[in-house]
């Protein structure tokens, strides 16, 4: 079995506080790397995160921003600029629901959920990009969801912000690759964690069955998919979607 070394890496994990991303953010400390997580008001859940990780010490970073900023995450880039830190990977995990169907969903939270969760990725993967290419190496993962690809009743802002992460991703892994840095995406399915908790539970045994596991995955199952292709082992993957779906 492959164990990931990632010690002496810089990983940065948008989300990084809770559920799938803490998992992954996890899972990277394990490794062995330095994790900036970035959060967007949560402090609970940040706080509590920090304290069940403090033997990691200072290999763990946490960070309140709005990642749909592009000023904010300038100045973020450029605060670990400043500390001279390289950057490795970068996981873009952060993301928003809004649901509503088309006739009756705002435009705030259209907006909303766009500028989370698509803008979100552009401002961070750009900047990650430049730090990047003046090493000539680095790793870039979008998570995505199927309901990019299938569309959902009442999610129609979200899909379409996950379909565009997924176009995004296989545009900038072409401009990208000949500076050793590879851009894809991890789509998950039904993850048991907050995100889907305030589904009825006619709604969550209805998805249930739709999944020909029949079961909810885990948020670990997901950071283990990250961690393989943020490592050196996946050198010529990019440009691609891993489904972690149970079969979706």
């Amino acid at each position: 079995m492959i164990t990931h070394d990632f010690s002496q890496q810089t990983v940065i994990v948008t989300g990084g506080t809770r559920g799938i991303g803490r998992a992954i953010a996890e899972a990277f400390l394990e490794a062995g790397a330095r994790v900036h997580a970035t959060y967007a008001g949560n402090e609970t859940a940040a706080t509590a995160f920090a304290a069940a990780q403090a033997q990691a010490g200072e290999r763990l970073q946490l960070h309140r921003f709005d990642i749909g900023s592009y000023s904010e995450v300038e100045a973020f880039y450029q605060a670990l600029d400043r500390q001279g830190e390289r950057l490795e990977v970068l996981v873009n995990n952060a993301g928003i629901r809004h649901d509503g169907v088309v006739g009756m969903l705002s435009p705030d939270d259209w907006q909303k959920v766009i500028g989370t969760n698509l803008t979100g990725t552009y401002n961070m993967s750009k900047f990650a990009v430049l730090a990047m290419m003046r090493t000539r190496y680095g790793r870039i993962i979008t998570i995505t969801s199927p309901s990019g690809k299938l569309g959902f009743e009442g999610q129609a802002n979200y899909a379409a912000s996950k379909a565009g992460q997924v176009a995004f991703s296989r545009s900038l892994s072409k401009e990208v690759a000949r500076r050793g840095i590879t851009v894809n995406c991890v789509s998950p399915g039904f993850i048991e964690t907050d995100f889907i908790a305030d589904l009825p539970a006619e709604q969550a045994q209805a998805y249930r069955n739709l999944v020909p596991l029949k079961r909810f995955g885990k948020p670990e199952e997901v950071a283990s998919a990250v961690l393989f292709l943020a490592s050196r082992e996946a050198a010529y993957i990019s440009g691609a979607t891993l489904e972690v779906t149970g079969g979706l």
